[in-house]
């Protein structure tokens, strides 16, 4: 049995002092994916997070319709009046003004450089860019204002965007990571439903790097008993087609991801579920929530240490010497957005 969408129900939205009951029609076979266009005030958020090395993103949907069961921005849905489960993949919400907040927010004169990472709460290549092209039009505002920014997807609909990628890359503008944290297909359709297989990621990497486009690889994240053996062969296919670094995270199950990942492995791994669920929480100091700054991502403990060196070695034997992005060029942005006549 293999699922088509990664939740299998809807759990109580913790800010909503209403109970509803389950309907029947709701089943994850049958939800519809709905598209909801929102005009919010805002679109560049500053992070706090001492475990996240950028200041700044950018998130131009939320819900994500690939429906990665582990996703940590399942619970940010809640915020918005929906639950972190089928909602998150089905209740999509589309920013439509975001390219023009982005324009204004650059366009400040009290804006301080630094780079933006484009999407790291839901994918920014997720299907319905396809029709809205929102990430297009930030990546090309982007470029008129010669700002940096980062990506992480792990959708190929990003090589649509090569020729602005490439002039990106071309002033240094742009790091991007592609997320693989396994590349056993038969975990990948139990995992991520609605994304595209690893072999088509790794193409992505191979045809970004051959353009010139700084990419390494995600791998993310990292589930003890289920995932934790595929870190080296992912580093080394993602090294072979041409990714500069590697980075990882280990899952974390806040909020609701407790309830919504322990309901799913039941369902589709009984007989691991308890060792999974009981390596995690080790993982994290015994819970399987863990908000603790420097240890949330990372994990502590054995097991964690054990992935740790597991990432360490794979750079070591499958990456150049450094292996690091190159830095970001700050001192070509344009505030106004638009260069002198006899720029190139």
């Amino acid at each position: 049995m293999k699922p088509r969408r990664g939740a299998q129900h809807n759990p109580q939205n913790r800010f909503d002092p209403y109970t509803y009951e389950w309907d029947t029609d709701l089943t994850p076979d049958k939800a519809q994916t709905t598209y909801i266009e929102i005009f919010p005030t805002s679109i560049v958020n500053r992070l706090e997070s001492p475990d996240i090395p950028i200041t700044y993103s950018m998130n131009p949907y939320a819900g994500c319709e690939h429906g990665c069961l582990y996703c940590y921005a399942r619970n940010s849905h809640e915020y918005w009046g929906y639950s972190a489960g089928l909602d998150f993949e089905t209740k999509i919400l589309v920013k439509r003004n975001a390219p023009e907040l982005l324009r204004q927010t650059l366009s400040d004169p009290k804006w301080p450089v630094a780079p933006i990472m484009l999407a790291g709460n839901t994918d920014c290549y997720q299907p319905a860019e396809r029709t809205y092209q929102l990430t297009r039009e930030l990546l090309r505002i982007l470029l008129d204002f010669r700002h940096p920014v980062g990506l992480i997807t792990k959708n190929a609909l990003i090589l649509r965007d090569m020729d602005l990628l490439r002039e990106l890359a071309r002033y240094q503008l742009v790091h991007v990571y592609v997320s693989i944290n396994t590349l056993r297909e038969e975990v990948r359709r139990l995992l991520e439903p609605r994304t595209v297989r690893a072999e088509l990621r790794l193409r992505v990497i191979k045809t970004l790097s051959e353009a010139g486009i700084p990419v390494g690889v995600m791998v993310a994240p990292i589930i003890p008993g289920l995932n934790d053996q595929d870190i080296l062969p992912v580093m080394q296919a993602a090294a072979e087609h041409g990714a500069w670094t590697a980075n990882y995270t280990v899952v974390r199950l806040n909020g609701a991801l407790g309830e919504l990942f322990e309901t799913w492995l039941r369902k589709f791994l009984p007989d691991r579920a308890d060792r999974i669920l009981h390596l995690i929480a080790q993982a994290h100091g015994g819970q399987l929530n863990d908000s603790r700054w420097g240890f949330r991502m990372r994990g502590e403990g054995p097991i964690a240490q054990m992935i740790r060196q597991s990432l360490e070695v794979g750079l070591r034997k499958y990456f150049a010497e450094g292996h690091r992005m190159p830095p970001y060029n700050l001192s070509l942005f344009r505030r106004g957005g638009q260069g002198v006549l006899w720029e190139e």
